[in-house]
């Protein structure tokens, strides 16, 4: 679920729709990034941003820019932990599987770079085409006919159901929805989200 305002300007920043309850819990930081999920950077880190993202929404394409600024800024300390959110349909849910077969090839990462930057060409919402997601995903490197036998497999296809169950039982019900060291940032905007990754991290330093 798409936030066009902030494709109109990012300085604008907005509310995110999660459930009183899940925003005030202090021990979810373990089960919002659970092992195995998709990630960037060192499990080691002691910052850890959660997104809650779906490949087709233009928002999460808006700030993911800023997420690998996060990320290539603190190299040793900050750490991406993504949860899928099919919530665009069936060409949210193909290139989730393009993702995970690319993650089993050690190519995760490409080929969301390659999917994040070319999304308004296969995610035009409207006019959306699953088609042009492989053909993306295979300029950046991904395997296609070991991916289709991963992906045959039936794996993703129970990835994608335990991660709708999650969103459902965090209410979570808008991307990007973030979490940093399982505190969530309630209002959504580049200087809000590097606010909470600094604040974390200062804290995290003080620690004894």
């Amino acid at each position: 679920m798409s936030f066009k305002s902030l494709l109109i300007a990012l300085g604008f920043s907005l509310l995110v729709a999660v459930s009183p309850v899940m925003a005030q819990t202090p021990t979810r930081a373990a089960a919002l990034a659970p092992a195995g999920a998709p990630a960037l950077g060192p499990v080691s880190a002691p910052v850890t941003i959660v997104e809650f993202l779906d490949p087709a929404c233009e928002s999460c394409r808006a700030m993911y820019p800023h997420v690998k600024q996060l990320l290539a800024a603190h190299p040793k300390d900050v750490r991406l932990v993504i949860r899928y959110v099919p919530f665009h349909g069936q060409v949210s849910k193909e290139a989730i599987g393009v993702l995970e077969a690319a993650r089993e090839q050690k190519k995760f990462e490409p080929v969301l770079e390659t999917l994040m930057r070319n999304q308004p060409v296969w995610a035009s919402h409207g006019a959306s085409d699953p088609k042009k997601v492989w053909e993306f995903a295979v300029v950046a490197g991904l395997d296609r006919a070991r991916a289709e036998r991963y992906l045959a497999t039936g794996v993703v296809e129970t990835l994608i159901k335990r991660e709708v169950a999650a969103v459902e039982a965090a209410d979570i019900r808008g991307t990007p929805t973030f979490f940093v060291n399982g505190k969530l940032l309630s209002e959504l905007g580049p200087q809000q989200l590097s606010a909470l990754v600094a604040a974390e991290l200062q804290r995290t330093r003080k620690k004894p």
